[in-house]
């Protein structure tokens, strides 16, 4: 079985993202997460196979490699996981017209939460072949939102999905359960401050 080497969290960059809603995309207001992205959080060369078996270790179901739409969509029944294992691409966060939308490099080796509401899609395929493990909490199903007039209100469902209950990376120490606080007490008592 292929196994995950995980950057220390010593070294590990990692950025968070509040966005605000715009337009219909709730984006991180209705439950205040934010958007995580991993900076080299495992060696560019990790099999798909090997990222796979670790998201199933933290409650995870892995359910597909493809690239990201280059359409603006979001998921209001559950948070994503990506995991880059192939390529690198700029990607847009938020929607095309909120003045505080995020735009973002990822290579392989990068690891992107996105909350549920959070708007995403595909700006570039820098090199050709951009490829990731897409997964979802155990038991989520994911839908496909637009910000469309027919949706409802999909920020009160966005609202209501449960946050991770285990880091998709580093299980149960890692930077999604840190909290707004940015840091999380060790196994060893000290604190991690957000990197």
């Amino acid at each position: 079985m292929p196994s995950l080497t995980l950057t220390p969290f010593s070294a590990l960059r990692l950025s968070t993202h509040y966005i605000p809603s715009y337009s219909r995309i709730p984006n991180t207001t209705p439950h205040s997460h934010p958007l995580y992205i991993y900076h080299s959080a495992f060696p560019p060369s990790t099999s798909p196979q090997a990222i796979e078996t670790h998201l199933r270790s933290n409650k995870l179901s892995p359910q597909w490699r493809y690239t990201m739409y280059s359409t603006s969509h979001f998921h209001s029944t559950t948070h994503e996981v990506l995991c880059v294992f192939s390529g690198r691409a700029k990607l847009l966060f938020g929607g095309e017209k909120n003045p505080g939308r995020v735009e973002a490099q990822v290579k392989a080796g990068d690891a992107i939460v996105v909350p549920a509401g959070v708007a995403h899609r595909l700006l570039e395929d820098v090199d050709g072949g951009f490829q990731m493990v897409g997964a979802y909490p155990e038991g989520c199903s994911w839908d496909m939102c637009y910000g469309s007039e027919g949706e409802g209100d999909v920020a009160e469902k966005v609202k209501g999905v449960q946050w991770l209950t285990k880091d998709p990376l580093y299980g149960a120490e890692g930077p999604v359960l840190w909290g707004k606080e940015g840091s999380a007490t060790m196994t060893d008592g000290s604190r991690k401050e957000e990197l």
